[in-house]
């Protein structure tokens, strides 16, 4: 049976999520920022749509990347030599919000409703929350946001107005990321533009035992304030 969250309720065991939908764990609840911070230190993370009550997952596999697996294709790279992009690092925190939660051709692209940009900016403001924006010609082209805690990284959604705007984002986020000493980005679940990335499903458990390891560095949350024209290949 799926748990209903009070407000102030803890979270179930991450055991109890269903098998189908696949790591559907419990509803209700609230967006604090103590709530969503303890949700991502248990590998648990939010996603419905605007109009219902908050929805808290934790799928079985797990979709991964490994800061080394990175794959960058000869055509990614070309985009990222030629297309004359720059990738900037929490400068256009809520914009990106806005990129990613327009509607898709391949789906509404709804879930990032109003509540979620607020709880997401929120996290934003206290250091956790981060944006990677691929500009060109003074112009947002694409992107991506997620949250850091100790040394694991969050990925949360992404977009491109531009061809491979934010597979450029990417390959930024995984740069810093290894100077940094993060070696994992979380990506919740399967798809076939992760695969391609070289990210890759992992058994939950083996997930759970990872982000136990990362999210306990001692590291303060703080802006990554930093700007490049360029990306390594």
């Amino acid at each position: 049976m799926l748990a209903w969250l009070e407000r102030g309720d803890p979270f179930p065991s991450v055991e109890r999520a269903l098998k189908n939908p696949n790591g559907l764990l419990a509803a209700g609840g609230d967006l604090s920022l103590e709530r969503l911070l303890e949700a991502y230190r248990r590998g648990i993370f939010p996603w419905y749509s605007s109009g219902q009550p908050p929805l808290w997952w934790s799928p079985d596999p797990r979709m991964v990347l490994e800061c080394e697996a990175l794959k960058v294709s000869r055509s990614l790279a070309k985009s990222i030599r030629n297309k004359g992009y720059e990738v900037r690092v929490d400068t256009a925190f809520p914009e990106v919000l806005r990129g990613c939660s327009a509607p898709r051709r391949d789906g509404p692209g709804t879930w990032l409703g109003p509540d979620m940009r607020v709880a997401y900016a929120r996290l934003h403001s206290a250091g956790y929350a981060h944006s990677f924006e691929t500009w060109r010609d003074g112009e947002l082209a694409g992107g991506l946001y997620g949250v850091a805690l100790g040394r694991m990284f969050y990925g949360e959604s992404m977009f491109s107005r531009a061809t491979d705007a934010s597979k450029v984002a990417l390959v930024r986020l995984v740069e810093i990321l290894k100077q940094r000493g993060f070696p994992l980005i979380d990506c919740q679940m399967h798809t076939p533009l992760l695969e391609s990335l070289g990210a890759r499903e992992i058994p939950r458990r083996e997930f759970l035992r990872t982000l136990t390891a990362l999210v306990n560095y001692p590291e303060q949350p703080m802006k990554w304030t930093v700007t490049t024209r360029s990306v390594q290949t």
